[in-house]
């Protein structure tokens, strides 16, 4: 009786070796995309709840200034606002591109460009209440996401 491999033999396991490694290699790469994929939905999920905040920050604003119109600076359309270091800026929305800047504030202004645009829609209800809806959208891989947050503020005070 010979001791050693046949070749069928050393064939067998070289193709169960290669068939683990592509298989561990097919998952490493999907851990990797959905990694990516979960690290941009959690930007846009915390830049369209920023965008909420903006907009309840100009109301607040509104009221501490005791101005007699809380919703000054709250016109109904769709607008593009952010925080830079005079305060709040806003512009109507026409699709630009928000930026990063070195300590990783985003804006319209200054910075790297990023993947990400923020709309946000003011739709007022009557006398004391408004509709905000901010919408975060990006491209990945060809595909159009988006992250919708709505929320509705109110003249309370």
């Amino acid at each position: 009786m010979k001791n050693g491999f046949t070749m069928l033999e050393l064939l067998g396991a070289i193709l169960i070796i290669l068939i683990g490694v592509l298989t561990a290699y097919g998952v490493v790469q999907n851990i990797i995309t959905y990694t990516i994929d979960s690290s941009d939905r959690i930007i846009a999920a915390y830049l369209a709840k920023e965008g909420v905040e903006i907009v309840r920050n100009i109301r607040d604003t509104n009221w501490v200034e005791n101005n007699p119109n809380w919703d000054d600076g709250l016109a109904a359309g769709d607008w593009e606002v952010d925080y830079n270091t005079t305060g709040i800026i806003s512009d109507t929305y026409d699709g630009d591109f928000l930026k990063v800047d070195g300590n990783g504030f985003y804006n319209y202004s200054t910075g790297e460009l990023t993947k990400f645009k923020r709309r946000i829609e003011i739709t007022p209800f009557g006398d004391d209440e408004i509709k905000i809806v901010v919408e975060v959208l990006w491209s990945k891989r060809g595909q159009s996401r988006n992250i919708t947050v709505q929320e509705n503020i109110y003249d309370w005070k």
